[in-house]
């Protein structure tokens, strides 16, 4: 089985800490989930890790979110498929840095 392109879009910070300029696109084997499409992008740029989720817990860093498709994944639970227009790679998957402020 072959693995699919998918395509990632990082906030400012975590592209100049991976050193790309623009989307970076991964091949993932098997199921496209959020946690596969992670470790990916981590076994490909391992100065990422620690940055997008905790390393001990894997759990999503609070200030950063993730969208596809124009809806926020964020609150999905890792293991769960990303849509088939992500796993495509026709779109990509977005993670974002959140604003908190009151």
């Amino acid at each position: 089985m072959t693995g699919s392109v998918i395509r990632i879009v990082l906030p400012p910070h975590l592209r100049t800490l991976a050193q790309v300029r623009d989307e970076v696109k991964l091949e993932v084997e098997g199921r496209v989930t959020q946690r596969s499409v992670l470790d990916a992008l981590e076994a490909r740029y391992p100065m990422l890790r620690g940055t997008i989720r905790d390393q001990v817990t894997q759990q999503r860093r609070p200030f950063l979110r993730f969208f596809a498709c124009e809806e926020d994944l964020s609150h999905e639970p890792p293991d769960a498929p990303l849509p088939p227009s992500v796993a495509s790679g026709a779109e990509p998957l977005i993670v974002l840095g959140a604003i908190a402020g009151g």
